[in-house]
């Protein structure tokens, strides 16, 4: 389903690049999009899951039927209050909002009306999307992942809707894509309704910050809000930034990030979906060495999957943005430019994986805070980087100073993984298991020769400009798709068999 979701939010991307390219009015549309998401991303997939999965897996396991209903009507009513102060602060603070975020568009008066008035429009999606993630957490707590992770679908099919139909009917078209997200937030909430009914847990809201469920929700997602906020806070600084730089910066940085999101959505946060509810139960039932043994598992299978994915990311960057996106009013100078971005974005992939991995060694054991005091020292990290990389290349007028933004988030996050993974081995929460050094040799010997293929056997990039939409498509999947069987059969010729990973969950 996540891969699903994936497949089509790359064709809608692909749909907004060719109808609206890289100007100023999508810089407008993905800044009044991206701070919502910041906010979705602290209170759905972040800070409220880390916080209310262990805690209603805790009650799932250790109390009775009615004790866990009362919690998740607690619960909800205690979200659902903050979320619709929020979004009705967010709506009226929105000039101030945009003045904050994204300080380089006050001088474009377009640019900054236009992010005004659909921020006004998207910034209610945050109740709508964290409630779908809230009713998300109670399925997926119950071994039901299917349905909240096909949600992002609907997103995607608003979007696109909105896109082809709807924005022709507005002055500034890309004004219907303000009003697709807010669309979307509704489906995807009335989408979850049956499933929760087929449970019979459907949420009955009630407000009761005294609840001792509730308290420690809180409790928890207090420190967890700071610690997911850092890469969202370390996203919004690379828009503030990019917002003082060239028309289309920001726009070549979603391009470029939107590629790197589809492996790290596909496989890294539904594996961390996945991971965080058997962790929470097995830290719930005393059971040290399952839980050692599911992220011993974790790892591996993210080594043997984001390696491969970042080596094709960074060889096949320009062929991936020219054959997606160059069409239409996205031209090849915007290929060109997303692809330095998409290149320091994809070395960094394994990182970003492995932080999805790692945190939830520590919210499944109610450990909130060690990964705060991580994400602040990385995120301190990246704003040294930022302008580090960044100035110099706009003093020394180094073409592409955007790239710069991404090679600090790379950085930031390579610092952020090595923190968790250290933290984790000096508790002796996690010890690998035998093993590991042959998986790496096997590893590195199937990625170099993947690798060495990919440099030597992909065209030119200027071969790729002079190309129809169906050779560029043909060409790219044949090399994917030759890859990937490179791959497999370097990792069978080395030795590698699938029951090393196995042997994991099974020891």
């Amino acid at each position: 389903m996540t891969l699903l979701s994936r497949i089509l939010g790359l064709a809608r991307d692909i749909i907004l690049a060719t109808l609206f390219g890289a100007s100023g009015g999508t810089d407008a549309f993905f800044v009044a999009f991206k701070i919502p998401n910041f906010m979705r991303r602290l209170f759905a997939e972040g800070a409220f899951s880390q916080a209310f999965v262990p805690v209603l897996s805790e009650y799932k396991e250790t109390r009775s039927r009615d004790d866990l209903k009362d919690l998740i009507n607690h619960v909800a009513g205690s979200l659902g209050g903050i979320l619709l102060i929020i979004s009705l602060l967010g709506s009226l603070g929105a000039p101030l909002l945009v003045y904050l975020f994204a300080p380089g568009f006050t001088d474009d008066p377009l640019r900054y009306s236009l992010t005004r008035d659909m921020l006004v429009i998207t910034f209610p999606y945050i109740f709508f999307i964290a409630m779908t993630a809230f009713a998300g957490g109670i399925l997926n707590s119950f071994n039901q992942f299917a349905a909240p992770a096909f949600t992002p679908v609907l997103l995607n099919l608003c979007l696109i809707g909105a896109a082809i139909w709807a924005s022709p009917m507005f002055e500034q078209p890309v004004m219907a894509l303000a009003w697709g997200v807010a669309l979307a937030g509704f489906v995807q909430l009335s989408f979850q309704v049956p499933f929760l009914l087929q449970l019979k847990l459907l949420p009955r809201p009630q407000l009761d910050r005294q609840h001792q469920g509730v308290r420690k929700v809180i409790k928890l997602m207090i420190p967890a809000v700071i610690g997911s906020s850092v890469a969202q806070i370390n996203l919004l600084l690379d828009t503030i930034i990019a917002s003082f730089l060239v028309a289309g910066s920001v726009s070549w940085l979603y391009y470029s990030d939107r590629l790197v999101e589809f492996p790290l959505g596909v496989f890294g946060i539904a594996l961390a979906t996945v991971i965080l509810p058997s962790l929470s139960r097995q830290h719930a039932n005393q059971s040290p060495e399952a839980f050692n043994q599911t992220l011993d598992w974790a790892l591996k299978l993210t080594s043997l999957i984001a390696l491969p994915a970042a080596i094709g990311l960074l060889l096949l960057s320009g062929p991936l943005l020219t054959s997606l996106f160059s069409y239409g009013e996205f031209d090849l100078q915007d290929s060109y430019m997303s692809s330095l971005s998409l290149m320091a974005y994809a070395l960094g992939l394994p990182a970003f994986i492995m932080i999805k991995v790692l945190a939830p060694g520590y919210y499944a054991r109610q450990d909130t805070r060690t990964p705060v005091k991580i994400g602040i020292t990385a995120m301190i990290a990246n704003m040294v980087m930022n302008i580090a990389f960044v100035v110099p290349m706009v003093m020394l007028d180094i073409p592409g100073p955007h790239t710069g933004l991404a090679l600090a988030t790379t950085g930031s996050a390579y610092l952020n993984a090595f923190l968790l993974y250290r933290g984790l081995r000096r508790q002796n929460i996690y010890t690998p298991q035998p093993g590991w050094l042959k998986t790496g040799l096997q590893l590195l010997f199937a990625n170099l020769t993947m690798g060495a293929f990919l440099l030597l056997g992909s065209p030119s990039l200027e071969s790729w400009h002079h190309w129809s939409l169906m050779d560029r498509l043909g060409v790219l999947f044949g090399l994917i798709a030759l890859a990937i069987m490179i791959y497999i059969v370097a990792l069978l010729i080395s030795g590698f068999r699938p029951a090393q990973l196995q042997k994991s969950t099974q020891s």
